[in-house]
């Protein structure tokens, strides 16, 4: 229960693209900007998704969303800069800050709102000397979604203040209660991030890609130039076969994923460490251990110790999250419901 890793298998349809592309060619360098059918398949995406016009022209495909991300903050963040987070956040935002030297200011969200985040809270914490703002939705590590209305405000107020704002919305595709909305609806100055690891089930192909606003395109292709190359050719190919199968796929991943979910927060209550609140969306619950014996480093140890459990500690995703874990259910029902078993009778223990 540890890793976000999707246990369904990619589409057909992608796996059998790419290995034609591989057994029959081409395998050469692409553009940096990706090919030019597959940005075509991701603008279509954008169209059928959210009804909204993304010129191919402006999206750079790249070997997965965390290079899209670094791409991102070395072209809008200069040493000294501040960029506005959330707080709990993607243990690898402040790290992607940091290489291009910016520093860090946090948003904390409040569990008793569902970690999401307070929009007027957010606004005021964007400024004239704010260098950007990034926002995740559905997030990691809470599964929160954020709602259109909250988005539109946060990007009116980034272009009041003129500040880059970043949207990062690798888990689109993955809700279960409202459907998410992107950015892009509401402003097409934002850099989005997105790619085919966590609908697609394609982690390990390293395929993602960033929409840029029409003056950083260029600015991100010279960097991507540079720094990537290119996404591998073969990938690209299945990405396309996968995003122009249309969105009918997910479905019943997406229930699947839902009864899961569903099964976990009970469990989680349950076993007394619920934060009453319900993820819509990515695959994270967030698990109250401030109870237990320890931090949550040393719970994560005695859960995975003593009962063979994983979770990831809180800490790693911030100061909001210290005396939680994060618990995936990116894995089967057969092995949440032995976790839950595990622990059940752990926690029924008097050493812990």
């Amino acid at each position: 229960m540890e890793v976000g890793e999707p246990d369904f298998e990619p589409p057909a349809a992608a796996i059998e693209a790419a290995a034609a592309a591989l057994r029959d060619g081409p395998t050469e360098y692409t553009s940096s900007r990706g090919k030019q059918s597959l940005r075509d398949a991701i603008s279509d995406y954008y169209d059928r998704r959210y009804g909204v016009d993304v010129p191919a022209e402006r999206i750079i495909v790249t070997p997965g969303s965390s290079p899209a991300l670094l791409l991102t903050m070395l072209s809008i963040v200069d040493p000294g800069e501040e960029v506005v987070l959330t707080d709990p956040y993607y243990a690898c935002y402040p790290n992607f800050v940091r290489q291009a030297g910016g520093t860090i200011s946090t948003v904390p969200l409040d569990p008793d709102a569902g970690f999401a985040p307070d929009v007027d809270e957010f606004r005021s914490a964007i400024t004239r000397d704010t260098a950007a703002a990034l926002v995740n939705s559905p997030s990691n590590p809470t599964g929160a979604v954020m709602s259109g209305d909250s988005l539109e405000a946060i990007a009116e107020r980034a272009r009041r203040t003129d500040t880059r704002l970043v949207s990062d919305e690798v888990y689109h595709g993955l809700t279960y209660d409202d459907d998410e909305h992107s950015v892009l609806e509401y402003t097409e100055d934002a850099i989005v991030l997105d790619g085919v690891s966590k609908r697609y089930g394609m982690t390990g192909w390293r395929l993602g890609w960033m929409v840029a606003p029409p003056d950083l395109v260029e600015t991100l292709n010279r960097l991507a130039q540079n720094i990537v190359i290119c996404a591998p050719n073969h990938v690209q190919d299945g990405a396309e076969a996968a995003l122009r199968m249309g969105d009918d796929w997910l479905d019943g991943i997406k229930e699947t994923y839902r009864e899961r979910r569903d099964f976990l927060v009970d469990a989680a209550d349950d076993l007394g460490l619920s934060m009453d609140y319900t993820p819509g969306g990515a695959y994270y619950l967030l698990l109250d251990v401030s109870h237990l014996p320890g931090d949550a480093f040393e719970v994560a140890d005695v859960f995975l110790e003593d009962a063979g459990v994983a979770m990831t500690p809180g800490p790693d995703f911030g100061e909001g999250a210290e005396d939680t874990l994060r618990a995936s259910y990116a894995t089967s029902t057969s092995d949440l419901e032995e976790a839950v078993s595990r622990l059940d009778e752990l926690l029924s223990q008097t050493a812990i």
